[in-house]
C-alpha cells in the first residue's frame, strides 16, 4: 500500500519502522502492527542484534526504532563481558540512530526480563532505555510504579496503550462440548488451565499445591499447556500428586488448537510470582473464560473492576485454593472488556503514537542522547 500523506518521510519514501525483536510465535505484534502497516509505514522486523544494528543505521528523520523485550541484548551473552560488548553495541547503534533524527520508541513488558542473567547489565540497559527513548509506552498504567525498584520513569514520556485482545484471531470451528470430550472432561468436572510458555517464575507450584488444598469435593482437572524446557518438566512430574489428574502439553501450542484448551477449560489462572502484562490473560478474556489473578496493586489499578477476574495473595497456595473451592465467575463476563480492546482499534492508537512522534521531524535532526 503507497504511504499515506500523514505517514510520508522525507524524499518521499514511506517511513520506516525498526522493531526489536520480533517473534514468530507471539501474535502481540502482529496484532499491533496491523494500522501501520496499513497507513504505509516500511516495517523492519528482527529478532537478534546484529541485523537490529542494521536496521538502525538505516534510519533517519522520520522514522522510528520501537524496542520490546529486551533479552536478545544482554541475556543471550556467555559472559559478563560479551554482556558488557552487546550493551555498548545496541547503545551505539541507538544514539547513532537519534543523532540521525530517528526516534526510539520503548514498550515496557516486564520489570527487567525473565529470568535475568547479568543481572547489572540488565538493569543499566533499561535505565539506558528509560532515559533514551523518546517515548515509553506501557500497557499497565502503574507500570512506573511496578518498575521503580530498577529505573525511573518520572519525568518521562509515557503513554499508555493497553494490550489488546484476541478477537478474531483464534477463530474456529467445534464447541465446548467438543473440547471437554477431547480431553476427557465430565460435566463435573472443573478444568483449571495454565497456558503459556511453563517457567519457574510463574508459579506452577504454587498451582499445584493449592489444587491439592482445595475443596475436596470439587473434582479439579490441571490443564497445563505450553512449551517446558527438559529441566522444568522434571520437575512439574516431581510436584503433580497422584491423586490430581492432569493434561498436559508441554510444547507450543498451534494457533488451531488455541481454542481447544480454552474452550475445555472453566477458569484459567496465572499463578506468577511476577507478572507486570500477560497474553494468556486477554486470551482467557477473548474466550471467555474467567481468570485468577495475583492480586498486585497494578493489576488491581486496571483489572479491579472486571467481573470475570479473581483475585488471590500472590505466592499462598492456601489462598488460591479458598478462590478455586468458590464460585467460579460465568463464561462470557469478559465480552465489553474485550470489545473495547479489540485489535485493530488498539492498533490504531499505536499508529496514531507514531504519527505524533514523527510529526514536524522532516527538517529537525532529534537532540543527542541524554545521559
Amino acid at each position: 500500500m503507497a504511504a499515506t500523506a500523514r505517514s510520508r518521510s522525507r524524499g518521499g519514501r514511506p517511513p520506516r519502522l525498526a522493531v526489536f525483536p520480533v517473534y514468530r510465535d507471539n501474535p502481540y505484534l502482529n496484532l499491533m502492527l496491523l494500522a501501520p502497516r496499513a497507513s504505509g509505514w516500511d516495517v523492519l522486523e528482527s529478532a537478534r542484534l546484529e541485523r537490529f544494528e542494521q536496521d538502525l543505521a538505516s534510519l533517519g528523520t522520520g522514522d522510528v526504532a520501537h524496542v520490546h523485550w529486551t533479552a536478545p541484548i544482554v541475556q543471550r551473552a556467555d559472559d559478563t563481558d560479551e554482556a558488557a560488548d552487546r550493551l555498548g553495541r545496541f547503545r551505539t547503534a541507538v544514539d547513532n540512530a537519534r543523532t540521525r533524527g530517528a526516534r526510539i520508541l520503548w514498550t515496557v513488558h516486564n520489570a527487567l526480563a525473565h529470568d535475568v542473567r547479568h543481572e547489572d547489565l540488565e538493569i543499566a540497559l533499561n535505565r539506558y532505555l528509560a532515559t533514551t527513548a523518546d517515548v515509553v509506552h506501557v500497557m499497565n498504567t502503574r507500570t512506573p510504579d511496578a518498575v521503580a525498584a530498577f529505573y525511573d520513569l518520572s519525568g518521562r514520556t509515557v503513554e499508555h496503550i493497553p494490550h489488546p485482545s484476541y478477537r478474531g484471531i483464534y477463530d474456529g470451528v467445534g464447541s465446548r462440548a467438543e473440547a471437554r470430550s477431547r480431553f476427557g472432561l465430565d460435566d463435573d468436572e472443573i478444568a483449571v488451565l495454565f497456558f503459556g510458555q511453563i517457567r519457574p517464575y510463574k508459579g506452577v507450584d504454587v498451582l499445584i499445591e493449592a489444587l491439592e488444598r482445595a475443596e475436596p469435593a470439587r473434582r479439579f482437572v490441571l490443564l497445563l499447556a505450553g512449551r517446558t524446557s527438559a529441566e522444568d518438566e522434571a520437575i512439574i512430574d516431581r510436584l503433580l500428586p497422584d491423586g490430581l489428574r492432569t493434561v498436559r502439553h508441554h510444547d507450543y501450542v498451534d494457533d488451531a488448537d488455541v481454542k481447544v484448551w480454552f474452550d475445555a477449560a472453566d477458569v484459567a489462572v496465572l499463578p506468577y510470582r511476577r507478572i507486570l502484562n500477560s497474553g494468556s490473560l486477554h486470551l482467557a478474556a477473548t474466550f471467555g473464560v474467567p481468570a485468577v489473578l495475583p492480586d498486585e496493586p497494578h493489576l488491581r489499578s486496571d483489572f479491579g473492576s472486571e467481573p470475570w477476574i479473581r483475585w488471590f495473595e500472590p505466592g499462598d497456595p492456601g489462598a488460591l485454593a479458598r478462590v478455586l473451592s468458590g464460585p467460579v465467575p460465568e463464561r462470557g463476563a469478559s465480552r465489553a472488556f474485550t470489545t473495547r480492546l479489540s485489535p485493530f482499534a488498539v492498533s490504531r492508537r499505536y499508529d496514531a503514537l507514531l504519527r505524533d512522534m514523527t510529526v514536524g521531524r522532516s527538517d529537525v535532526a532529534a537532540s543527542g542522547p541524554e545521559a
